[in-house]
């Protein structure tokens, strides 16, 4: 079983968590910036692939492509490099970031658990259309 699906917008990488002490207890906070985009991916996930979830023994292969906005500096020689394919981004968002946020929206949503998730491809590019592509697949 494969599944696809496009989250549209700019990718970006799950933030982390902001501690607080109120009281002489400590407590953690997502930042909402994060929790928007969680939520982005699982109404992404469930308008493509409906109420799909893989089994709960499954083991399952997480391929994400990440399509960042060009950038309107770029000059049109390091344009036509993107068009080739030969000038990717390297900048942040960190890959680990993005499939972090991804991974952790999609528990309970498309699997139990992101530790189902026993193999992963992430790959970044350049784009007039930001938007990460996700594949699940079941192996």
């Amino acid at each position: 079983m494969k599944l696809e699906f496009t989250v549209l917008g700019e990718p970006t990488g799950k933030g982390r968590p902001r501690f607080t002490n109120v009281g002489g207890r400590t407590f953690a906070r997502t930042p909402e910036k994060t929790v928007i985009y969680e939520n982005l991916i699982k109404l992404s996930y469930e308008s493509q692939c409906g109420d799909f979830k893989f089994n709960d023994d499954d083991s399952i292969k997480l391929h994400i492509v990440a399509y960042f906005k060009i950038p309107k500096s770029m000059p049109k020689k390091k344009r036509a490099l993107i068009d080739e394919g030969v000038l990717r981004p390297t900048k942040k968002p960190d890959w680990d970031n993005i499939g972090k946020a991804i991974s952790d929206s999609l528990n309970g949503v498309a699997y139990r658990d992101d530790a189902q998730i026993v193999s992963v491809q992430f790959e970044k590019f350049y784009s007039e259309v930001p938007r990460v592509e996700v594949k699940l697949e079941r192996i």
